[in-house]
């Protein structure tokens, strides 16, 4: 019916933690909710795709960045975005090749490659990457 509410769902994203040299790639999200904050490479996990290869697929799409040794970090059930909710996949993996530039303009102002301990302000998603690596924690449930 057209009169119908659109019905809430809970979509699926996939962050990559992707590490060179001692450093993390972010990039400055605009245009979606985040904008301002820094984030990894990532996106929604499409119909029948693994978690690997929507790691790849977001990362080249992103960057034009190559990674490998791709490896679960942690999971987040994240409300904090109201009306958006996500499981949120994080994942960690070694870069391979490529030089990072804006391949999404319209989502992201620029990649860099920050030491971790001096890092920029973080998108949700990214910080509880950044913590999860600290503290080998593997399971959020945030509002």
């Amino acid at each position: 019916m057209p009169n119908d509410p659109i019905q809430p769902q809970v979509r699926v994203g996939i962050g990559v933690m992707i590490l060179k040299d001692g450093k993390v790639l972010l990039g400055k999200r605009k245009g979606s909710h985040g904008a301002g904050e820094y984030a990894f490479p990532g996106g929604h996990l499409d119909y029948m795709e693994s978690f690997e290869d929507c790691a790849r697929r977001e990362t080249r799409e992103e960057c034009g960045v190559e990674i490998e040794n791709i490896r679960f970090q942690f999971v987040a059930n994240l409300r904090r975005y109201k009306p958006k909710h996500y499981a949120h996949i994080g994942l960690i993996a070694g870069w391979k090749s490529g030089v990072p530039r804006v391949l999404e303009p319209e989502k992201c102002d620029g990649w860099q490659w920050y030491d971790l301990d001096r890092l920029p302000h973080l998108f949700g998603p990214t910080a509880l990457a950044i913590d999860a690596l600290k503290t080998a924690k593997t399971f959020y449930d945030l509002d």
